[in-house]
């Protein structure tokens, strides 16, 4: 009798998917609240999904192209990919020949290729987002967490590529660089990518970078590609997910380097055809909406855009004025970072000993407040920070109320997410009582 199905050893070297893993925690702290007569939900900074409703145009290509189901070529249709190229020069300055696209199912699956198709260890800057990491774990590839300063604003700098390179064997690394940066919302400035590529250059270094938060920038203007200043040696990846609030759709694409290109793009359509075949047919059908000049869809990210800088500096904000904590301010993306570290006496004398345990602190009763922490951002044990989502609000109704009547001022923004996000307001107060109650050595963890 079969009783023990045994699984590749693989599978023990990635952690759970912080989706997963927040949803346990959140549901094993209901469960202990329930059994004392606690029914609150919880503050939810720990999900990194945009808020905002499907673009209506993309909405309704996909309804229509519900009928194309036929198979589709590896690398993507060429119509979307002739779409996405253009997108991507009319916003990036990116060259817009098509047969430097690729579509993927989605910037994460696109990374999962790259990581399989390319020769070379990893280097990633910490901290970091969730996904990186585990991808490589499962591959057996080894990768290098770039410990990044808080002086810098948590940035990746051209002398800690230097530096790391003096302590390393020569060979072909790949550097993920996320821009802008989730967790910390930071953007690199086309000085800073400069300095970067420099050594990039000189090294032979590869770049992957995750521009898939590009055009949630909030100063837009001043973004630039990494696609642009090192061209001959960058991936850059973007999708739907973020700035078009399609998440689910699971469509990305991949701009591809000048070197090698034609021999790149085979391998990936090796590897697509081998394991998926195509990114859905109707989806990518119904993207050319998403990508094609549309004014519908321009003015849907320019609101978002402003919805998200709106919050995200408003929040970010109301944690700063936190005693104790440093607080990055957030100049793209859904997020922020929040360094803890001068609690870290107080956190160990209430029990919570290292970076983990300061995400289950901060969910447990009666504080109730979701986030990232610890090993998930690649963060040392005793190294306590957390990333703040700020997308726990009804995006569609703050989304018609701001076309009705845009705030004019800062106080007028204040009171806008005050009226719009309550929780997230709310759930910096539960942040503040959190730490009160450490301070004071009142908290304990168990």
């Amino acid at each position: 009798m079969l009783d023990n199905i045994l699984l590749e050893e693989n599978i023990d070297r990635i952690t759970m998917p912080e989706n997963l893993a927040i949803g346990l925690m959140v549901a094993e702290q209901h469960q202990k609240c329930s059994s004392i007569g606690c029914d609150f939900d919880y503050f939810g900074f720990a999900f990194g999904q945009s808020p905002f409703h499907v673009p209506p145009p993309l909405a309704r290509a996909l309804e229509r192209a519900a009928v194309k189901s036929g198979y589709a070529d590896a690398e993507g249709i060429f119509e979307l990919r002739k779409a996405a190229a253009g997108f991507n020069a009319r916003h990036f300055g990116l060259d817009p020949d098509p047969e430097r696209i690729i579509i993927g199912p989605g910037t994460k699956g696109l990374l999962f290729l790259l990581f399989s198709i390319l020769d070379g260890e990893i280097i990633i800057p910490v901290p970091s987002w969730i996904g990186y990491a585990p991808q490589a774990n499962f591959l057996g590839k080894t990768y290098h967490p770039l410990l990044t300063s808080h002086d810098n604003g948590y940035k990746l700098t051209a002398e800690d590529l230097v530096s790391f390179l003096k302590k390393h064997d020569k060979k072909q690394y790949l550097l993920v660089l996320n821009n802008p940066n989730n967790p910390t919302g930071a953007v690199y400035s086309k000085d800073e990518l400069s300095s970067i590529a420099a050594i990039c250059r000189k090294n032979g270094i590869v770049v992957l970078s995750d521009e898939i938060y590009a055009l949630t920038t909030f100063n837009f203007s001043a973004f630039t590609s990494m696609g642009i200043v090192y061209p001959e040696g960058t991936f850059v990846l973007s999708g739907l997910s973020k700035d078009r609030s399609a998440g689910g759709y699971r469509l990305g694409i991949c701009y591809l380097p000048e070197a090698d290109c034609r021999k790149i793009k085979m391998g990936f359509k090796k590897l697509a055809a081998t394991v998926y075949t195509n990114v859905t047919t109707p989806v990518q059908w119904a993207a050319m909406a998403a990508y094609s000049e549309n004014d519908e869809i321009e003015e849907y990210i320019a609101i978002t855009r402003e919805l998200h800088r709106i919050m995200g500096l408003t929040v970010s904000k109301e944690f700063t004025e936190i005693e104790g904590l440093q607080v990055t301010k957030p100049e793209g993306g859904f997020y922020f970072y929040i360094d803890f570290n001068s609690f870290k006496d107080n956190l160990k004398f209430c029990g919570v000993n290292n970076s983990n345990q300061l995400g289950k602190a901060l969910i447990s009763h009666p504080h109730h407040i979701a986030t990232v922490t610890g090993d998930s951002l690649l963060l040392p044990p005793d190294n306590y920070g957390a990333r703040i989502a700020f997308v726990d609000y009804n995006g569609q109704r703050a989304y018609e109320a701001y076309k009705n009547q845009r705030p004019s001022s800062s106080k007028e923004e204040i009171a806008f997410v005050k009226e719009f996000a309550p929780l997230m307001v709310e759930g910096a107060a539960a942040v503040s009582d959190f730490l009160a109650m450490v301070k004071e050595g009142k908290f304990k963890f168990s």
